[in-house]
């Protein structure tokens, strides 16, 4: 379709009705009008007219003559130009102009005695839009004069051309008004586009300090701060004057928009160096940036795309089909396009490279295209396994993927076999009779199966003793106990729904039955899949030999039971996916309704008035730490906490969807000896978010986050009671009593430990101990005593200057010195930091301190720098926010701006940042960071921590939750695209509760087809259709999702005909009404699109 002319928009008219004759005396008949004329008075009048007829007879000619010569001016003009140019179509607009306030007079003159047709000279803005005229808004005409002239259409007007759809008209023996598809319109719009580029500041006034320097009216002379900083201005642009100069010059030749410029330089790096890995996929991440998700067939083009850059990139260099990011790149891109045949052939392909990246991505597709049993991605784990070798160095590998298939268990509602999977793996790892110890793995896993298949209590379970103890008691026979069944339908006033109340009861069964059961239980019989055979979980087990792998298992362990440890995951390997389905506490019902606010998306008033004048209400926020936590691996510990509410690792809403006790046991059998100090730290901090509790009085509610019972001391003194010169435990003891909000006794323990039996700055913990001490006393606001703790640490007694001096050389040596754990060190850097600004209060010379680490002959990993970078950013927090000394405000946000592009995935980081931006009215940093689809430029794609962070600050602000919706659903929308997350269970989970709490319900089911496709294993998304999702769906459907999940081998604890044909109503009305819901969605249908025509 040719783009329209502006000719196109000439005066168009509709059918000849018959008008209403008005009040207007233009609109009287003549029947009418001589009957009321005066005979006396008709001379008198008829003089009248004339004159007024000459007159503007008069002025028409005199117009006419100004027209005609300014018409002739302008054809000679553009005689020597042939383009259209602006000034012509102005010139256009004002001949317009005067023509239509013409028209009318003539018109009248002409057609006074016969009104029988009106003109409509406005065009239609919307033929721009969709290229032609509506059809249905063509106006009736009768063309005459051997289809020249329009009947009724008056002045010069004539037909110029004709078409299908309709004529074209244009003022006869004129110039032709310019269109679109004319050639000095066609030049201008292919005419190569200019790109602005910025000089200076994008600001008017330079910011200094956090504060804009406005100048003031009295224009004061030279002077002060301001004159220093404009001559130290000025010499800068004199010394690089030239260099501007021949880079404006550099520039302004460019014609290219900057993404074409960065394509452009992407080639010309893999021109020279066509083996950079890197470089490639910058170049697919630069060319996907111009197919917007949105677009039509977006996943198609994207791929295809990517496929033609990765098919020159695999060819480019020998070393590239090598390289597993590159293959496992085009792999993704090829599944959106190939055939099944084709993309099987190319995975066996990639899998000849090896490497534990490409067989989990491998699982990862083998699930999501299983269409038999569980069992089938049983197999596919066990070629996995064996395929990565014997080796020690495989043996974190090989737990991944066993932690996937536990994973994948839990995904189809097998949580019993989950279970069973790990604690067979714990009894093989942390049980093994010692009549056992070096014989081969299948002589051992066939006397576990003996320990099994006895159904004696296992790890986790109350009264379990081990397979080591069972063996060396003789192998006796168990004690068989009645368990209480437990009721499925527990509730008040259940639902008469019956597809409601099959939901509610799988999912109660779902959170209470995750232990497998043995076959004496009742349980068993109704329900074969909660007793697990040792046969179903032998092919998934390890022989783990490594100190290493062994703690991996454990923390694997409580990831599955809902305890997550930030930062894990990503410690087992660099640039791992594996948080698309690990992070499954997110979807835990609390976890939800933390994320999402709780009166919904109401909007609060932003004003009132009192007494006629306009208040301004407080603006209300949510804590700046939400649920979502996300950090590098020991950034900060288990027992270290954030902020005035304590904001930690675990809290009470962390453990609140967890079975304690089962939780309990696992810590207490897998801890291996009194020197497991890390382990028991977390079972401490498992303890402490247990036993938080709220205390509530009459008159205020005190948030009590910080007072844990008796059981976790009880269980610290314990630990202390078999490790007494344990300093990990016994700062985990002092952390305790600081938490529970007993300073004092944390003092006596920092005093008794460091002071009374001094150690070496280079043990191990001793650092910590120091610096958790002075931390203390530097938070509860005491600097003076918090200097002496930290000169003490130094080895000086004493205060003045050269104390100082010396105190903060002898920081500076224990830093250089060597440390066993590099935690250590990092507290001696904040100890120097901490000093300096006591003694300074100056934030720029104490981040220098962190900047300028670590010094020569270290290296540190990205957890270090990560570590170090929140270190110093909670330091400045703690000294602005918290203690509310002064800082320069734009000091923390600048630095936060750049943490937080350097580490995106930091909840810290970002719960500063949004912190720090509270007291400002404008949200433009803040709402820079969300909707966005990737970080760094395009390069680097937001994970899934992100994405849900970035829901929950949608609603961090009380009342915005409304506005922000659009936002939110874009950037869940770009999840949904994005290669990163659109596999993702979790994501899937979070954007249909948006929708669901939105009240798009009809939304929300269109896009849970969109993800049982997309995730055909995950259980609860297909239950989130007989539940919140119930009024939307029709029997007959629901039956067919009910028919889907036994097809896919989804685990259902009990079949939904048990319900429905208890009911036998329904089904009746099921029957009738099956035919009639599917006409009832054709019509639907149909009527939505006839909505929608002719568009």
């Amino acid at each position: 379709m040719s783009p329209p002319s502006f000719s196109s928009f000439a005066p168009s008219f509709t059918s000849f009705p018959d008008l209403d004759p008005g009040p207007s005396h233009k609109a009287k008949s003549p029947d009418h009008s001589e009957t009321a004329r005066d005979p006396l008075g008709e001379p008198h009048q008829k003089s009248r007219k004339d004159k007024g007829e000459r007159r503007s007879h008069k002025l028409d000619k005199e117009k006419s003559a100004k027209r005609e010569r300014h018409v002739a001016r302008s054809e000679e003009t553009t005689s020597y130009n042939t383009t259209w140019t602006i000034d012509n179509g102005l010139r256009d607009e004002r001949r317009k102009q005067e023509e239509d306030r013409r028209l009318p007079v003539q018109e009248y003159s002409q057609w006074e005695s016969r009104p029988a047709f009106f003109s409509d000279r406005k065009g239609d803005p919307l033929n721009i839009t969709y290229g032609s005229i509506h059809t249905g808004d063509l106006p009736k005409y009768r063309m005459v004069n051997r289809g020249r002239y329009i009947l009724g259409l008056v002045g010069d007007w004539t037909v110029s051309r004709k078409s299908g759809r309709g004529i074209e008209i244009s003022l006869g023996g004129r110039r032709k008004q310019p269109g679109l598809t004319d050639s000095g319109a066609k030049a201008v719009l292919n005419a190569p586009s200019r790109r602005l580029i910025s000089t200076g500041s994008n600001y008017r006034y330079e910011e200094i300090d956090g504060f804009l320097r406005l100048p003031s009216r009295g224009g004061h002379g030279t002077g002060g701060h301001s004159s220093i900083l404009k001559n130290e201005a000025d010499t800068d642009s004199e010394s690089s004057e030239g260099e501007d100069e021949s880079s404006d010059d550099d520039q302004g030749s460019s014609t290219l928009p900057s993404d074409q410029l960065a394509i452009r330089d992407l080639e010309q790096k893999l021109a020279l160096e066509p083996s950079s890995v890197d470089t490639w996929l910058s170049l697919v991440a630069r060319s996907l940036l111009a197919v917007p998700h949105t677009s039509k067939n977006a996943a198609i083009v994207r791929s295809e795309i990517a496929l033609s850059i990765l098919d020159r990139a695999l060819a480019a260099h020998p070393s590239n089909r090598t390289s597993r990011h590159l293959r496992l790149k085009y792999l993704r891109a090829g599944e959106d396009v190939w055939y099944e045949s084709k993309l099987q052939v190319e995975w066996e392909e990639a899998l000849k490279l090896g490497g534990i990246e490409v067989w989990m991505e491998w699982l990862e597709w083998r699930i999501r295209k299983s269409t038999e049993s569980i069992d089938s991605v049983v197999t596919d784990a066990t070629r996995a396994l064996q395929a990565l070798g014997n080796s020690e160095s495989s043996e974190i590998d090989k737990l991944r993927v066993v932690w996937r298939v536990a994973a994948a268990f839990q995904e189809a509602g097998f949580y019993e076999r989950a279970t069973a999977l790990f604690q067979a793996q714990a009894e093989l790892t942390f049980e093994v009779p010692q009549s056992l110890y070096g014989l081969p793995v299948e002589t051992q896993l066939e006397s576990l199966e003996e320990f099994w298949e006895s159904e004696t209590p296992r790890v986790g379970e109350v009264n379990a003793k081990g397979w080591s103890v069972w063996a060396s008691s003789g192998r006796p026979e168990p004690i068989v106990t009645s368990e209480t069944p437990t009721r499925m339908d527990v509730d008040a006033t259940p639902s008469r729904d019956p597809f409601s109340s099959w939901h509610n009861d799988e999912i109660r069964a779902d959170r209470l039955w995750r232990t497998p059961t043995r076959s004496t239980n009742q349980r068993a019989v109704s329900d074969p899949y909660s007793t697990v055979l040792f046969s179903d979980v032998r092919p998934l087990l390890l022989s783990l030999t490594t100190e290493r792998s062994k703690n991996i298992f454990r923390l694997m362990w409580l990831a599955l039971l809902g305890l997550h440890i930030p930062g894990f995951s990503d410690s087992l390997a660099d640039e791992m996916w594996d948080d698309r389905w690990s992070y499954t506490y997110l979807t835990s019902p609390t976890c939800l309704s933390s994320i999402f606010p709780e009166k919904g998306f109401a909007r609060q008033l932003l004003a009132d008035s009192c007494a006629g004048a306009l208040i301004g209400k407080q603006k209300e926020y949510l804590s700046a730490f939400g649920p979502v936590k996300e950090w590098g691996s020991n950034v900060i510990g288990p027992l270290e906490w954030i902020g005035k509410e304590r904001w930690r690792m675990w809290a009470s809403k962390d453990v609140e969807d967890v079975d304690r006790e089962f939780v309990r046991a696992v810590f207490s059998q897998l801890r291996c000896g009194t020197e497991d100090h890390e382990w028991d730290t977390y079972a401490l901090a498992f303890e402490a978010a247990v036993s938080m509790k709220q205390l509530v009085t009459s008159l205020v509610i005190i948030m009590q986050a910080l007072i844990p019972i008796f059981r976790a001391l009880k269980l610290s003194r314990s630990f202390l009671s078999t490790a007494r010169d344990s300093l990990a435990h016994w700062m985990a003891h002092a952390r305790l009593e600081h938490l529970r909000g007993r300073p004092d006794d944390a003092r006596k323990v920092y005093q008794t430990v460091l002071i009374a039996a001094r150690r070496s700055p280079t043990h191990t913990f001793v650092g910590q101990l120091w610096w958790d001490w002075a931390e203390m006393e530097w938070l509860n606001g005491d600097q003076d005593v918090a200097l002496r703790v930290v000169m003490r640490s130094g080895n000086v007694d004493g205060s003045g200057g050269m104390m100082i001096l010396r105190a903060k050389r002898n920081l500076e040596d224990i830093i250089n010195a060597s440390h066993e754990r590099w935690k250590d060190r990092e507290a001696w850097i904040k100890l120097r930091a901490m000093i300096e600004l006591l003694t300074t209060s100056s934030p720029a010379s104490t981040l220098a301190i962190f900047d300028t680490q670590p010094a020569g002959g270290f290296s540190v990993s990205a957890c270090q720098r990560e570590s170090s970078m929140v270190a110093s950013l909670l330091m400045l927090y703690n000294h602005s926010m918290i203690l509310r000394r002064f800082a320069p405000p734009a000091f923390l946000r600048d630095r936060l701006q750049v943490a937080l592009e350097t580490y995106p995935s930091n909840t810290i980081i970002l719960a500063m940042f949004i912190d720090a931006e509270k007291g400002y009215g404008v949200w433009g940093r803040v709402r820079s960071q969300l909707g966005q689809n990737t970080v760094h430029g395009g390069i680097r794609e937001k994970d899934v921590a992100r994405r849900i962070t970035e829901v929950w600050l949608a609603g961090w602000e009380k009342g915005r939750w409304e506005t922000e919706v659009e936002r939110t659903r874009g950037g869940l929308s770009a999840a949904a695209e994005s290669e990163r997350t659109k596999h993702s269970p979790i994501i899937w989970r979070v954007i249909i509760e948006f929708e669901i709490r939105a009240g798009q319900m009809h939304r929300a089911k269109d896009l849970l087809y969109r993800a049982v496709s997309e995730c055909p294993l995950a259980k609860e998304l297909y239950l989130l259709a007989f539940g919140p999702l119930r009024p939307v769906f029709k029997p007959h459907e629901l039956h067919g999702f009910a028919d889907v999940m036994a097809d896919r081998g989804i685990r259902m604890r009990r079949g939904i005909d048990e319900y429905t044909q208890s009911r036998g109503e329904l089904r009746d009305l099921e029957d009738e009404g099956g035919e009639d819901g599917a006409e009832d969605e054709i019509e639907r249908e149909a009527k939505e699109r006839r909505r929608l025509m002719p568009f």
